[in-house]
């Protein structure tokens, strides 16, 4: 009889156990706040809930143990955090958020491959990320005003938002995604950041700005728009595209560029805007046939090569510091290839912006030695779509 007691009492306890353990891995945010509870953890494969780091924890926190989290890892506000770690976690079900950690130098997931959102925010000590498995899931990504000089160890193959911005040591990033289908903005990182998708074949809307190079061999279509800004290469090559579908195509100061290079690009669903880029004297797009807006060229190029042009249902405006011919482009204006404003002429100020006037302006014989290009303010909302449109032959520009 007392053996039996024994029995039914280690079964109790044992009960009692994986009740108490049951009920740590499913409650619905775990927080933590020191290394203790985060060991509390440990015995958890699945955590189905969140995860929260509170403002207390300090110093190096394992979360080691767990292989799944199906809600949330949030850790912000933790000022004396610096090392944040886990050899077993492995997914991440919804957000992995990290902000204002002003001194985390360590990041460091060595099973970590898939996660549902990625938001990193003001994180100025972390150098670099130590992802061994690399995460090569995840449907948005956010990665701004960091200390980070690489991206290596994510690696993704379909995102849906993929924003990178104000991460002023970057000076690479490259990734093996082939589709992007909501936006890539990368925007004012470092002066040397090279950028490079080699895989990237359809994306919904790209904005690039302040980069050193760009790669972009595979892209075939923008769905959206697609605009290099401010930047400091010398050549933009997309040798596959064929279609900016229903958004604009813009290069818009761009101080050293000087070779576009789109040979198969056709149909451009918004404008064509070229603008004060001083190192560009020469344009083609060979194969252009349908603009759904504005032509919109300034500069000091010679004359553009368009010669496939059949339809351009906005405005048509061409100013260079540099002679060009506009007979050609009279012809089309004339047999209406051209719908909306038209202006071409070599002018001492090359001006971007298509005129309302509905007068034709045929090229002048004036030249300049000193071009003066337009000048633009050009500001960017990376959580929003920037494009193009042209309302009755004017092309409006929301950069």
């Amino acid at each position: 009889m007392f053996a039996r007691n024994l029995i039914l009492a280690a079964v109790a306890v044992s009960g009692v156990h994986s009740a108490s353990s049951a009920s740590v891995c499913s409650q619905a945010t775990a927080t933590i706040n020191s290394a203790a509870d985060a060991t509390a953890l440990a015995s958890c494969s699945t955590i189905s809930g969140s995860v929260l780091v509170g403002t207390a924890a300090a110093g190096t926190l394992d979360i080691s143990g767990p292989k799944q989290i199906t809600g949330d890892l949030i850790v912000e506000n933790a000022g004396e955090l610096t090392t944040l770690s886990s050899s077993s976690i492995g997914t991440i079900g919804g957000s992995f958020l990290l902000n204002n950690l002003t001194i985390l130098s360590t990041l460091s997931m060595s099973s970590l491959v898939t996660v549902g959102k990625i938001s990193w925010t003001a994180l100025p000590a972390l150098p670099s990320l130590t992802f061994p498995a690399t995460v090569s899931s995840a449907k948005s990504v956010l990665i701004t005003n960091t200390f980070l000089s690489t991206l290596d160890g994510i690696n993704l193959m379909t995102v849906d938002t993929l924003d990178i911005n104000n991460n002023n040591r970057l000076k690479t990033f490259s990734t093996q995604v082939a589709n992007i289908t909501a936006l890539l903005n990368v925007d004012s990182n470092g002066q040397n950041l090279d950028l490079a998708f080699p895989n990237l074949i359809w994306a919904a809307n790209m904005t690039i700005r302040n980069v050193s190079s760009i790669s972009l061999p595979s892209l075939a279509t923008v769905n959206g728009s697609l605009g290099f800004y401010e930047n400091y290469f010398t050549s933009v090559s997309a040798p596959n595209l064929t279609s900016v579908t229903s958004g604009s195509l813009a290069f818009v100061a761009n101080p050293s560029l000087a070779n576009i290079s789109m040979p198969l690009l056709k149909t451009i669903g918004g404008g064509d805007l070229i603008a004060n880029n001083s190192g560009l004297d020469a344009i083609s797009f060979p194969a252009l046939s349908t603009v759904g807006g504005a032509i919109d060229f300034s500069g000091n190029f010679t004359t553009p090569t368009l010669p496939g042009l059949t339809d351009v249902k906005g405005g048509f405006n061409m100013q260079s510091t540099t002679s060009i011919d506009c007979t050609g482009f009279q012809k089309e204006k004339n047999s209406g290839v051209i719908q909306g404003t038209y202006t071409c002429k070599t002018t001492a100020d090359a001006t971007s912006g298509t005129s309302s006037s509905g007068s034709s302006t045929s090229s002048s014989a004036s030249s300049s030695s000193t071009a003066k290009s337009a000048a633009f303010h050009i500001s960017a909302n990376s959580q929003s779509v920037i494009g193009l449109s042209v309302i009755g032959g004017f092309l409006g520009m929301l950069l």
